[in-house]
């Protein structure tokens, strides 16, 4: 246990720090549980309730972008109000949101379909909001409670997020059934995330939180604020203004205009504070960790599966991995200790783009399983490692610089990673099947362009692909229920002329389908080939920090009265 260097204002709370520290592992965990476990139960929701693939992806969307601007919205405010009251939300919006998921059933039955989707739609946005609340506080609060061994803890911390994933992933290979077997309710599945919850709700019951180093050190809020400054700031106002755009569909001029305004009132908090060019730079790498971990997180099991031909053994492989990144983060510290914390970044960079290359070019499943281990290795130290650079380099930041990287990270996954990455394969996918047999590209090409930031590709259409892949299946149960359902008039027009359409086209599935898979596959591996570019831009990066570092007497962490 280490007392910290400004004993004075946390030294009745250092003697629960490792207490403190397994509740936030917890808190993480069960944010991977319930991440994990609801990819696997979506085909239950589509039954029981009658939703479209459409309206799944409605449900699950916000994710990763909500949990990035409840990070920074939480973080502005840890220092202010405490780790303790924080918390405490975290707590009440996971359980919650938990009732909400479980009222699903309930709603059904008074309400139809509509009500169950409110349930499950608010239930899933708690869920981010409760995680994104928790990630504020654990982050800086563990920062707080190991000053002189930041990487090593925090590592630790993280790994609750593999282990998360494994538990999940684990339950839903085993409880989602199989071709004779009955899934188990998908309420007891999903259920299983409130496990950790109560843990962490119990250890945290009656325990004193210490003030983030900043605050005990009697750092002033304009002055955190200040930490940050108006060149960090202009980072997240960037990604902002991409939210604006991509998801509130808001015009280019609006968003630049509102995100230039919030800038404008963060300078005037701060008085005008420049901030550093340092933390501005590690943000800017730090949104690229978020692009290739998170981003591909969310693809890379069904890419995986694609090559070997098999999405549970895909699943497997990402239980695989994730329980990788669990066993390794532990052991952060040691290899901290020999290479510094920005020499574990640029060996992890070098790791990921390696591993994603081999992915993107593998045959086979020993080929996957290789790469698959190469990539895991990589990306295993990267998130928390940055963390703790960016707090042992601006700790009179407290919560907010800590927090303005972890929402930055979150907030590229999101707006980046998850489309960027599938905006690739749909360039690659219908380039290749344009080339193979056009008169089968343009019978399955999308009715209009997709666009990602600048570019624009017309790639498959997913509701004719999807078709073709399972006969026509979803489609026909989508229109049976729209009918039902009295949708409205025109959403019926078009789910019966897709059902036309698969009746017109059923006489050449059989030779399509083989062409329509192969232009997938290659699509996939060619994202993940290009997608390699961003770790080994992270490298250069990192080589850059070392050799700056280096010229200044080697990496230190910096003390609160530097």
């Amino acid at each position: 246990m280490h007392a910290t260097h400004h004993d004075a204002g946390t030294n009745g709370t250092v003697s629960n720090a490792q207490r403190l520290l397994w509740a936030g592992f917890m808190a993480i965990l069960a944010a991977g549980v319930g991440f994990s476990i609801r990819a696997g139960i979506l085909g239950q929701w589509a039954e029981q309730y009658g939703f479209t693939q459409t309206e799944l992806g409605a449900i699950t969307g916000g994710g990763l972008t909500g949990f990035g601007i409840i990070i920074l919205l939480s973080s502005l405010i840890a220092d202010r109000i405490g780790f303790g009251p924080l918390m405490f939300a975290a707590f009440v919006m996971h359980l919650v949101s938990a009732g909400l998921t479980l009222a699903t059933g309930a709603a059904f039955a008074a309400g139809g379909k509509p009500l169950a989707f409110q349930c499950l739609f608010w239930g899933m946005f708690l869920f981010a909001i409760g995680n994104g609340i928790a990630e504020a506080v654990v982050n800086p609060l563990v920062a707080t409670l190991f000053p002189k061994n930041k990487t090593h803890y925090l590592n630790i911390l993280h790994a609750g997020w593999p282990g998360g994933l494994i538990l999940g992933g684990l339950a839903s290979y085993f409880l989602t059934g199989g071709a004779d077997t009955k899934p188990v309710a998908w309420q007891v599945q999903i259920s299983l995330f409130l496990i950790p919850v109560a843990l962490y709700g119990l250890m945290m019951l009656g325990q004193r939180f210490p003030k983030s180093e900043a605050s005990s050190s009697g750092v002033s809020y304009k002055d955190m604020l200040g930490e940050l400054g108006l060149i960090g700031a202009a980072v997240i106002c960037g990604l902002l203004a991409l939210f604006f755009k991509s998801d509130l569909g808001l015009s280019p001029i609006v968003a630049a205009g509102i995100a230039t305004a919030l800038l404008a009132v963060f300078g005037a908090a701060t008085g005008f504070r420049f901030g550093h060019v340092l933390l501005a730079f590690l943000l800017l790498i730090h949104a690229l960790v978020g692009y290739v971990e998170l981003g591909t997180d969310s693809w890379i099991s069904k890419i995986t599966g694609t090559i070997m031909a098999n999405p549970a053994n895909g699943l497997l492989l990402f239980v695989y991995t994730s329980g990788l990144m669990f066993v390794l983060r532990f052991f952060a510290g040691p290899i901290v200790e020999k290479i510094s914390p920005l020499g574990l970044l640029a060996v992890s960079a070098v790791f990921g783009a390696a591993g994603l290359t081999l992915l993107g070019n593998a045959q086979g499943a020993i080929m996957c399983v290789i790469a698959a281990t190469v990539y895991g290795i990589g990306k295993t130290f990267l998130w928390p490692t940055m963390l703790a650079v960016v707090s042992e380099q601006f700790p009179k930041g407290g919560a907010i610089t800590i927090g303005a990287a972890g929402g930055v990270g979150m907030l590229s996954a999101g707006l980046l990673g998850g489309p960027g990455i599938g905006f690739l394969q749909d360039q690659n996918a219908s380039a290749n099947l344009a080339q193979a047999n056009p008169a089968v590209y343009e019978r399955y090409k999308a009715p209009k362009e997709n666009e990602f930031l600048w570019m624009k590709t017309v790639g498959l259409d997913g509701a004719k692909v999807g078709v073709l892949e399972d006969g026509g299946k979803e489609a026909e149960r989508a229109l049976e229920l729209m009918r039902q359902e009295q949708a409205k008039p025109e959403a019926i027009a078009a789910q019966q002329t897709l059902v036309d359409w698969w009746k017109s086209s059923q006489g050449s599935a059989a030779t399509d389908k083989p062409l329509v898979e192969a232009a997938g596959l290659f699509g996939g591996r060619r994202a993940l080939t290009l997608t390699a570019l961003v770790p080994a831009a992270m490298f250069v990066c990192y080589s850059l920090l070392l050799g700056w570092f280096r010229m200044r007497g080697g990496y230190q962490a910096r003390g609160m009265h530097h």
